[in-house]
């Protein structure tokens, strides 16, 4: 009966190792998750677009918006109204002059929505993986 007692002992803490071992996984992956300052001036502005080329984004990286809230803000997009500078209702608009959005995996799209701003440039695509 020990031998029972001993493999049942084992196994619990055979689940225990493995539950540690995922949360501290999960939390390097968090760790190791980059900031990146939107615009090459540090700023976000007209003619961002071309921006993210030449980075890598992760999912959980953090983009960091910094402008003049009474001239510019920041929306969180699809892909359709990316292409067509248009708003849809429910977006998610950010507005602090100090934005920090944190990427999900897949493609994220970011426009200023003052008017003939994302027009001349003033948007982004970014795909995190």
């Amino acid at each position: 009966m020990a031998k029972g007692r001993g493999s049942a002992s084992w196994s619990a803490r055979a689940i225990v190792t493995l539950m540690v071992v995922s949360v501290l996984l999960l939390q390097a992956d968090y760790v190791q998750a980059a900031t990146y300052t939107v615009g090459d001036s540090g700023v976000w502005t007209y003619n961002a677009v071309g921006w993210p080329k030449g980075k890598n984004f992760r999912a959980g990286d953090v983009l960091v918006f910094n402008y003049n809230p009474r001239m510019h803000n920041v929306v969180k997009v699809d892909s359709g109204s990316y292409n067509n500078c248009q708003t849809p209702a429910g977006a998610k608009t950010y507005t602090s002059g100090n934005d920090r959005i944190t990427l999900s995996k897949g493609q994220n799209f970011f426009i200023c929505n003052f008017p003939g701003h994302c027009e001349n440039a003033m948007k982004i695509a970014v795909t995190a993986v």
